[in-house]
């Protein structure tokens, strides 16, 4: 029976050693995934920044011109400084729903986080939890 004993406790620090290596390798993985997950995130949205900074410029050139020609328009039926103040208020509504529109598209991209690989890491914690219960259960 001593023979035995000493048997299941080598069986038993091997299966630690074994579970050990293979926890580090799962971080080692989970690691590496979390870097391109967000390494991924973070190249998207710089090209997604740039895109947009230059369709900014571009539409704002746009607007200068079609506010200025609707100003023009406007001055011809009335006096100068009323149509300024049409065409003012008419940007100042829509930059409002811009802004309301767009902080409400920003509360949904969520956070930056790599949240699939830190599932990950959660589910393979408690895998390694449930393996050294029923490893230790089985010593």
């Amino acid at each position: 029976m001593a023979k035995n004993d000493g048997h299941e406790s080598e069986s038993f620090t091997e299966s630690l050693k074994q579970l050990g290596s293979d926890i580090s390798i799962l971080i080692r993985e989970d690691l590496e995934s979390a870097r391109a997950e967000m390494l991924q995130k973070a190249k998207d949205a710089g090209l997604g920044a740039g895109m947009l900074s230059g369709s900014a410029v571009a539409g704002l050139f746009a607007l200068l011109c079609l506010t200025m020609l609707t100003i023009v328009l406007l001055a011809s039926s009335l006096q100068l400084w009323l149509a300024v103040l049409i065409v003012t208020i008419v940007w100042a509504c829509v930059a409002a729903i811009l802004a309301i529109a767009g902080k409400r598209k920003m509360g949904d991209v969520g956070t930056p986080l790599p949240e699939r690989t830190i599932n990950k890491v959660k589910a393979d914690l408690r895998s390694a939890k449930r393996q050294v219960r029923s490893t230790n259960g089985d010593a």
